[in-house]
């Protein structure tokens, strides 16, 4: 049986893959295996991103819950962690996500999180799977009173926005920014966000039209921002991706800051107000070998997971951590959030660096960036299988890793999102890692293509 769900839910070309039928069967399972055993009727929160396709599966999720008794909250286009928020919040038992995050917009994705606000683990996913592909006349539809209902939550945005303003001591008041929205979630509610925290703020990509999200813009595609920075003399730059739930910055000088920056920038400031537990921080394997230097030089411990912002959070719930996150910009705030927030993220930054009296390039300066080279690889199905187990590919990455010895490192992995081997070399050598990934690039073409 295939696996319906990645490392973020899960995720097709809409009507294609990502089927409304797929999203009714989805929506049906999701509340028979969340509401087991509860004798009330389910609630479930759905929120959505600003693709064309988000409103068919919105329909059909709602459908499907409703076919089963479950009563539906619609919150309309809205950042994924504020549905993590609202789920608690509307005190229900599920809460649903769909976008398709970062990826252009054809696809689609549908996120599950639990009544806390967490994403789903593995065996509940699992059990959704088996009910969806294995088991769907095991399925119990209802009639009459006991079919369920749907409502509009038209405060939603405010209940989001009024959570995040009260995690900052301070305003922005003084401090001009662009806010690059990716023509996706944040379009919703950034402006709301920024508006009361006084910050004078220009927004670029912030006029969705369902086919724009992620489009040259966002936090996938940084160069209009950074100009924009630069040309206006502003203080900083803010992007977020389509579901807003990343955040990458820009300095004053047109320079780009991404997670690792945010988090060692953060991490130092939280360790010196005696808000970093434990002195620890989670990350990933692919954390720039420059942070991992950042954290020795100031006595901070670096856990890495698994990539992913799944497994950074169960590492920090397992061992009581409250701070993580990615280099893509997933930077988890654990005493705030149960997921990684862009929004979240931004406002954090920008309240150290409006206390701080220092520019954003200042503040920086923590860190240290090793040279680091990323090549993506597109491959079969069948490619992404036989990975694993490729004498060829095996061969050429221990061959390029001796290579590079103790002055780098190789990171080769099966992308959990697209048909993608993500292929990533990194040391103190820019020509010897460019020449590592292009070596083991083109063996994982030749190979499994």
């Amino acid at each position: 049986m295939a696996r319906l769900f990645g490392t973020d839910g899960v995720r097709g070309i809409a009507n294609e893959e990502m089927t409304a039928e797929l999203a009714m069967s989805i929506g049906r399972a999701a509340a028979a295996v969340l509401t087991q055993g509860r004798r009330r009727r389910p609630l479930v929160v759905i929120g959505k991103d600003t693709r064309l396709s988000s409103d068919m599966l919105e329909s059909a999720l709602a459908a499907g819950l409703c076919s089963v008794g479950a009563d539906v909250i619609i919150v309309g286009v809205m950042p994924t962690p504020a549905v993590a928020f609202l789920v608690k919040q509307y005190k229900a038992d599920a809460g649903i996500m769909i976008s398709a995050s970062h990826n252009p917009y054809p696809y689609n994705g549908i996120k599950i999180f639990s009544g806390d606000g967490f994403k789903l683990p593995d065996d509940l996913e699992n059990r959704i799977e088996a009910l969806v592909l294995d088991e769907p006349e095991t399925i119990t539809f209802v009639k009459n009173e006991l079919l369920g209902t749907m409502s509009y939550r038209k405060t939603a945005a405010e209940d989001y926005v009024e959570h995040l303003t009260s995690t900052v001591p301070t305003s922005l008041e003084g401090l001009h920014i662009a806010v690059d929205c990716a023509n996706g979630s944040a379009s919703a509610t950034a402006a709301m966000l920024f508006e009361r925290l006084g910050a004078t703020v220009d927004f670029l990509a912030c006029e969705p039209d369902g086919v724009n999200i992620n489009q040259n813009c966002g936090s996938t595609h940084m160069e209009a921002l950074q100009a924009y920075v630069v040309e206006h003399k502003l203080d900083a730059g803010v992007a977020f991706d389509g579901d807003a739930d990343r955040c990458l910055c820009v300095d004053e000088k047109g320079n780009i800051v991404d997670g690792d920056f945010i988090i060692a920038i953060c991490a130092l400031d939280m360790k010196q107000r005696g808000k970093l537990r434990r002195d620890t921080v989670v990350g990933t394997v692919m954390a720039n070998m420059g942070f991992t230097k950042f954290c020795e030089e100031n006595d901070i411990r670096f856990v890495a997971t698994k990539v992913g912002d799944r497994y950074v959070l169960e590492e920090m719930e397992l061992e009581g951590y409250r701070f993580g996150g990615e280099q893509s910009g997933h930077v988890i705030f654990r005493d705030y959030s149960t997921t990684g927030d862009g929004q979240l993220t931004a406002i954090q930054l920008l309240c150290h660096l409006r206390r701080s009296g220092k520019t954003l390039s200042q503040l920086a300066e923590v860190m240290v960036r090793y040279p680091q080279q990323m090549v993506n690889v597109q491959v079969s199905p069948s490619g992404k299988l036989a990975f694993y187990n490729n004498e060829a590919v095996r061969d050429v990455i221990e061959a390029q890793k001796a290579l590079l010895g103790d002055s780098g490192r190789v990171l080769v992995r099966v992308s959990g999102t697209e048909p993608l081997i993500r292929v990533m070399a990194e040391g103190l050598d820019e020509k010897a890692i460019r020449a590592a990934t292009q070596a083991i690039a083109k063996v994982v073409k030749a190979e499994l293509v």
